[in-house]
């Protein structure tokens, strides 16, 4: 028997920090994969030109459109089967732009799952700071809207990327891991769970067609990637053989970080006072009814550890 054919995938946001791990990982599993850009991306941006050229020889079919131009938007969809989009958190109106999508989706009516830009902490549960909370905020607004529009879909939440905090063993500020003197917020024994951006692409990927994501909230969870500030900090000594001093942040420290730094560290901050000092990712059990773990789902994926991640900066 015919092996059935995979879905054709459309990346939004191809060219992005997360839609390249997505596009990747479409195109590793062998989806017919499709990347949204606008032609200004070729012609001003020499970077962005040479991912998609990249992108284009590795098998992707580029299609040219914009997301305020409804009608080559409706055009792509209709090429598709599943949509993902990939806005980040830099420019909070392309987050916000994403209800374009939710219409043109609607009006090509072909689309069998949508994944809206989230693949980060749940924006439905997580209780945040400024300038988190009024960003994050729109991603629950665009989450209103696809349910109105009744558009199928999966929320990821993927939780913290290990290319940011690993590197900098959990501190928000700093250039790469520290020599002497790490910074801990709060008391250090909140639980947290960093992912790799390659293994939440592939859990994504591996969910797009699958029935039992379908409208839930994809957790990505690694049980070898739950660790606290302080246990991250005694496992990275004990790898360099090398003691750090620990100095530990108050709540009220990280208040005057989050209110005196510049709209990308303060965003950063108050994402980790949520994560780090409050442990709001993993202080709850996931409700069957709402959402599944991803590596649980996909028992096959040999997912990078954070013990293995930490062996490159060494």
């Amino acid at each position: 028997m015919e092996a059935a054919k995979k879905g054709k995938i459309l990346i939004i946001g191809a060219t992005g920090y997360l839609g390249k791990y997505l596009t990747e990982g479409s195109l590793r599993l062998g989806h017919p994969t499709f990347i949204l850009v606008r032609e200004s991306s070729i012609n001003t941006n020499s970077e962005k030109a040479k991912v998609i050229k990249d992108f284009k020889d590795a098998g992707a079919t580029v299609l040219y459109g914009d997301l305020h131009d409804h009608e080559s938007l409706v055009k792509a969809i209709k090429l598709v089967d599943i949509v993902f989009s990939t806005m980040g958190h830099e420019h909070p109106e392309q987050l916000a732009s994403q209800i374009n999508i939710v219409s043109a989706i609607k009006e090509a009516g072909n689309v069998k799952r949508y994944f809206p830009s989230e693949f980060g902490v749940d924006v439905g549960r997580i209780q945040l700071l400024e300038p988190a909370k009024s960003v994050l905020g729109i991603k629950v607004k665009i989450r209103q809207a696809i349910r109105m529009a009744g558009i199928p879909f999966t929320f990821v939440s993927s939780n913290l990327c290990a290319t940011y905090f690993l590197s900098r063993l959990g501190q928000v500020e700093g250039d790469g891991t520290p020599k002497d003197e790490v910074s801990i917020m709060g008391d250090g024994n909140a639980k947290v769970i960093f992912v790799c951006e390659q293994d939440m692409a592939t859990y994504a990927i591996k969910a797009a067609e699958d029935p039992r994501t379908l409208n839930k909230i994809l957790y990505v969870r690694p049980p070898a990637n739950i660790y606290s500030q302080n246990e991250l900090v005694s496992l990275w000594e004990k790898k360099t053989k090398n003691t750090l001093r620990r100095t530990y942040l108050s709540e009220e420290e990280v208040m005057k970080k989050i209110q005196g730094t510049p709209y990308v560290v303060s965003f950063v901050y108050a994402i980790a006072h949520a994560c780090f000092m409050k442990g709001e990712l993993t202080n709850f059990e996931i409700d069957p009814s709402m959402g599944i773990e991803a590596s649980n789902l996909y028992c096959e994926v040999k997912y990078i550890t954070v013990d293995e991640y930490l062996d490159k900066f060494i």
